[in-house]
């Protein structure tokens, strides 16, 4: 029998796959939770025709921890520690973003030195947060390596977290109206250190995955999302702006949130007429991606990781030239006044928006969160359909949620 050879598109659509003679019944598939590549306890329900992915239905529920009700039961400040537990792979963005809605309502405004100690507190737990979502992707796709370097770096900037606050992952530390404690001696010294060895890291990673031709194969063209289809389902962080989308809370949010980034100088992580803004030991964009794929939602983060790194190195040294306090946290005692306030922040995974609503006493009368990973997971049904079982996890690891955020 003479074998039938055909042209292999590496990526066939749900059209090319119809002129292949391929009888075969559908399939349900449970993937997850206890799939790796899952990232926790979602599971996705496949339904399959041979290894095309008709339909892809993701069920959550697993993780429901009422935060959102607690929030109306305890004071303001007291719910801090609850925002750790959202994002817990990014606990001090959370915190930050909890504390500015508080003080939004309060007409609240700290010092100018606090101000850029939350800015090196917060980019750091970005390049924290970053680093899990790069390293288990690859691992995600069967590159290993990737994983230990990112996971190496991360402890080194939890070590410093710890030393500021304690903890090594939720940290309470940016409370409404300041901070825990200001930084202790040598932190800022051990941090530029931290910095300085980095970067040679970062280019590690890049020759890993970044221009890796087996990477780029798993990632290039796969779970194209359009930008108007990303805008379309509220998608936010790093899955918009890799579809294109000019657009960041830390530029373009709410006055009492930009006045945190206004000193500092870094463009938007985003393709924008042809390239991706310059930083050292950045690769040049593979000319087989598509803008809107896995790759390009992978590479914001990288080009986020450099941006990052540059401003925890602009915050560091005019917290330096800076006198004077970095404000204090108000009493759990501390009452709000009647009337709402909401405020979306720019973390890691997208915006992240808190609502407090106050009715004259310490305890917010509701307290809501609107998570960013919430809205990434709905476009995923449209990202596989048509796409490879082997597909999937690039596509779910690209989106980098983060299920304690989705389930509260």
């Amino acid at each position: 029998m003479s074998e039938q050879r055909v042209d292999q598109n590496p990526r066939p659509s749900a059209n090319t796959w119809e002129e292949f003679d391929v009888r075969t019944d559908e399939l349900l598939i449970n993937m997850g939770p206890q799939h790796p590549s899952t990232h926790g306890v979602l599971r996705l329900v496949l339904r399959t025709r041979g290894e095309m992915v008709l339909e892809a239905t993701p069920h959550i529920g697993y993780l429901h921890r009422c935060a959102e009700k607690v929030g109306e039961n305890v004071s303001a400040q007291q719910w801090i520690p609850y925002t750790d537990r959202m994002d817990y792979l990014a606990g001090m963005n959370m915190n930050l973003g909890w504390a500015m809605a508080v003080e939004k309502l309060l007409g609240m405004e700290i010092s100018e030195r606090g101000r850029h100690l939350r800015v090196i507190i917060a980019e750091l737990g970005r390049i924290a947060s970053h680093l899990v979502a790069v390293g288990t992707y690859g691992l995600d796709l069967g590159n290993f390596t990737p994983f230990m370097y990112c996971f190496r770096e991360r402890e080194k900037i939890l070590t410093l977290f710890e030393r500021a606050c304690g903890a090594r992952l939720t940290y309470s530390y940016i409370m409404i109206g300041g901070v825990m404690a200001d930084l202790p001696r040598g932190w800022l010294e051990d941090c530029e250190a931290f910095l300085d060895q980095f970067q040679s890291v970062l280019e590690g990673i890049h020759a890993l995955l970044s221009v890796n031709s087996i990477f780029i194969r798993r990632t290039a063209g796969v779970g194209v999302l359009p930008a108007e289809l990303a805008i379309e389902y509220g998608c936010t962080g790093p899955v918009l702006r890799g579809s294109g989308v000019h657009w960041d809370l830390r530029r373009y949010g709410e006055p009492c949130y930009t006045k945190l980034y206004d000193p500092y100088q870094f463009e938007i992580a985003c393709f924008v007429n042809g390239h991706y803004p310059e930083a050292r030991g950045l690769p040049p964009v593979p000319s087989a991606t598509v803008l809107g794929d896995c790759w390009h939602r992978y590479f914001v983060r990288m080009v986020e990781i450099h941006q990052s790194v540059e401003i925890v190195r602009q915050a560091i040294q005019k917290y330096r030239a800076t006198e004077g306090p970095v404000g204090s946290p108000i009493k759990h005692s501390h009452k709000l006044p009647k009337g709402e306030a909401y405020l979306e922040t720019e973390a890691p995974k997208g915006q992240m928006g808190f609502l407090v609503v106050g009715d004259g006493s310490a305890i917010p009368w509701r307290a809501r969160a609107r998570s960013s990973s919430f809205c990434n997971l709905s476009v995923l049904p449209e990202l596989c359909r048509g796409a490879l079982v082997a597909d999937v996890p690039a596509i779910v690891g690209s989106l980098d949620i983060v299920l304690g955020e989705v389930d509260r």
